[in-house]
C-alpha cells in the first residue's frame, strides 16, 4: 500500500475556487491509478473522480463535471484536484485514494489506500 497525505483544503466563497493536494510515498506512485471521494456533514462518502496511472484517461460524477479538475505529475508523486465555481454544497471532508485497479476506477471498494481528508468549507 501507498501513504497518503491530502492538503489544500480551507473555507471560500462561493464562486471562489480551491486546489487540493495528495502527496504519495514510495516509488511506485506511477502504477496507482488515483482518486479523489468526498464526505459531506450526515452523508456518505461518494465519488468525485478519478485519473488513470499516466493521466490521460479521467472519470468525473455529474455534480462535478466541468467544474472539477483531477491531475497528477507522477515525477512529484502528487495528485491534485483543481476546484473551481464552488458551491455550498461542494463543502465536504475530501479524501485521495489510490486503486491498483487496471483502467479506470470509480467504485470506493476499487481503492485501497487512502488519505487522512482535508476539509473545504464553502460559505454563501
Amino acid at each position: 500500500q501507498v501513504q497518503l497525505v491530502d492538503s489544500g483544503g480551507g473555507l471560500v466563497q462561493a464562486g471562489g475556487s480551491l486546489r487540493l493536494s495528495c502527496a504519495t510515498s514510495g516509488r511506485t506512485f506511477s502504477s496507482y491509478a488515483m482518486g479523489w471521494f468526498r464526505q459531506g456533514p450526515r452523508e456518505e462518502r461518494e465519488f468525485v473522480a478519478s485519473i488513470d496511472w499516466r493521466g490521460g484517461r479521467k472519470y468525473y460524477a455529474d455534480y462535478v463535471k466541468g467544474r472539477f479538475t483531477i491531475s497528477r505529475e507522477n515525477a512529484k508523486n502528487t495528485v491534485y484536484l483543481k476546484m473551481v465555481s464552488v458551491i455550498p454544497e461542494d463543502t465536504a471532508v475530501y479524501y485521495c485514494a489510490a486503486s491498483r485497479t487496471l483502467g479506470l476506477p470509480i467504485g470506493a471498494r476499487d481503492f485501497g489506500s487512502w488519505g487522512q481528508g482535508t476539509q473545504v468549507t464553502v460559505s454563501s
